[in-house]
């Protein structure tokens, strides 16, 4: 499977399928309704997109989808696209910009440290 770029409205339907495991496309359609205002075509149709890019299944009968991918990995493909976008793909750019309009605390910053020096630690022995 390629890497699966998702819209924001694709991404509400999947934040559904990641907390419910598996959803009826009627009940998807009622709930976003409630909570977003989409009516059921523009949610079936989103549903359908969301099946041709392979992020979700479809079982029958009762049209139940499951979500396909997870959502640590749509995490990752989305955090790699906005660091390519807009930091030339560099974590370090993106973690200097980003500090720098920070108010960081130092339980903020001892946090920081702790996670870089688990992170060179579970790299050296991959």
């Amino acid at each position: 499977m390629s890497d699966i770029r998702l819209h924001e409205g694709e991404l509400n339907v999947m934040e559904l399928l990641w907390s419910n495991k598996a959803l009826a496309a009627k009940d998807i359609a009622k709930i976003i309704k409630e909570y977003i205002g989409w009516e059921k075509n523009t949610t079936y149709t989103v549903i359908k997109r969301l099946i041709d890019k392979g992020a979700i299944t479809r079982e029958d009968p009762g049209f139940i989808c499951r979500a396909n991918v997870t959502k640590r990995k749509i995490q990752s493909i989305e955090t790699q696209a906005l660091l390519n976008q807009l930091y030339n793909g560099s974590i370090s750019n993106f973690i200097t910009s980003y500090l720098a309009i920070q108010n960081l605390t130092g339980t903020d910053i001892a946090e920081l440290q702790k996670i870089v020096s688990n992170n060179i630690t579970l790299n050296t022995y991959n």
